[in-house]
């Protein structure tokens, strides 16, 4: 079939592209006016560059064409200008969020992204890290599952964060997930609500540990008496699966250790008939995109997780530099939507 002009343009310039234009830095350096080992440190050692000045260089480079030899960089500076990072699930919609963050910061500065899903499997983290360790300058472990032992491991044998996960002498990008449950106490105590279930995630996720512990913390201290409804498959499936437990506790409201959890729960419980909320009020956790598309819309405790990525990549980037800083730690904050409501608002059995 003949193409016209008007559609061969698009593809031939987007072939351009793509092809070796032949400019090499010192061209790039001339148009910027400033020095070969300026125009090189705005690709390799973007810490060491003014930001004005390194950002005029990178739009004469994109102008010009010019493709960086991450080859010879390598050799320069002994770095790979790429980072790793490894993430339980990447079907849970938490972990994209947070990839998203950090390719945003990574493609900003000039460095590749280099991802690993570990298939929530404690057990292949560490030689995941290994692997990784051999490409990259630095790796992100989100929400590590792996035991404190290989962690300590891990952590020797290249520069690490974590997000999503604490452990002593390794530093990590973490959420206030105090003020989230304090604010969800908060609210089902204003609704008239005084027992209430957790639904955990996988019993050897930090974050449900941690989680769990703040809830015995900060919902008695509301009036709220908590009841643990066990450990769950961190997936919509482990959410359905969870309801039959739910409903044999006897609680009113039930937060749920993520949203895709919650919303499986909620789908189960609207199969067997219930009126959510009228009957059971749910609050889930991450506030993730499908929580506020969902009918009706999700109750949630919202994680930052795009600004945690590009945290976690800004901090291995200021490390690598010589020049680290203490990683935040980011706010989280209850978002009101359809699914909690007064507890005296239930039907009679």
């Amino acid at each position: 079939m003949t193409q016209s002009p008007r559609q061969a343009a698009p593809r031939a310039q987007a072939q351009r592209r793509r092809e070796p234009s032949g400019v090499t830095l010192r061209h790039v350096a001339a148009a910027a006016g400033v020095s070969v080992a300026t125009a090189s440190r705005a690709f390799s050692r973007p810490e060491k560059v003014d930001p004005s000045t390194r950002a005029r260089i990178l739009r004469l480079a994109d102008d010009l064409r010019y493709v960086p030899n991450r080859a010879a960089q390598a050799l320069i500076t002994g770095r790979t200008m790429a980072l790793g990072l490894m993430v339980p699930d990447l079907t849970n919609p938490f972990f994209p969020g947070v990839i998203k963050g950090a390719q945003a910061r990574a493609r900003d500065r000039g460095l590749s992204l280099l991802i690993a899903d570990t298939d929530e499997d404690p057990g292949a983290e560490l030689a995941l890290v290994g692997q990784l360790a051999q490409r990259t300058d630095a790796i992100v472990l989100c929400s590590s599952r792996m035991p404190d032992d290989d962690l300590d491991r891990a952590a020797r044998l290249c520069p690490v964060v974590l997000v999503n996960r604490e452990h002593p002498g390794v530093p990590a990008v973490t959420f206030d997930s105090d003020a989230g449950v304090r604010e969800a106490a908060v609210h089902l105590r204003a609704l008239g609500h005084r027992r209430v279930g957790y639904v955990g995630g996988p019993a050897h996720s930090f974050s449900d540990a941690a989680r769990a512990a703040c809830l015995h913390a900060e919902f008695p201290a509301h009036g709220l008496e908590v009841v643990l409804l066990g450990n769950h498959d961190p997936s919509f499936e482990g959410g359905r699966r969870a309801a039959d437990v739910v409903l044999s506790s006897d609680v009113t409201a039930v937060m749920v250790h993520n949203d895709v959890m919650a919303l499986g729960l909620i789908g189960r419980l609207l199969d067997y008939g219930l009126d959510i909320p009228r009957e059971l009020s749910v609050i889930g956790w991450d506030d993730i995109e499908f929580a506020g598309m969902f009918t009706p819309g999700l109750t949630t405790v919202r994680m930052p997780r795009e600004e945690a990525g590009r945290a976690a990549v800004a901090y291995l980037e200021a490390a690598l530099g010589g020049r680290p800083s203490e990683p935040p730690r980011l706010e989280t904050r209850l978002v009101f939507r359809q699914t909690t409501a007064r507890e005296h608002q239930r039907r009679p059995g």
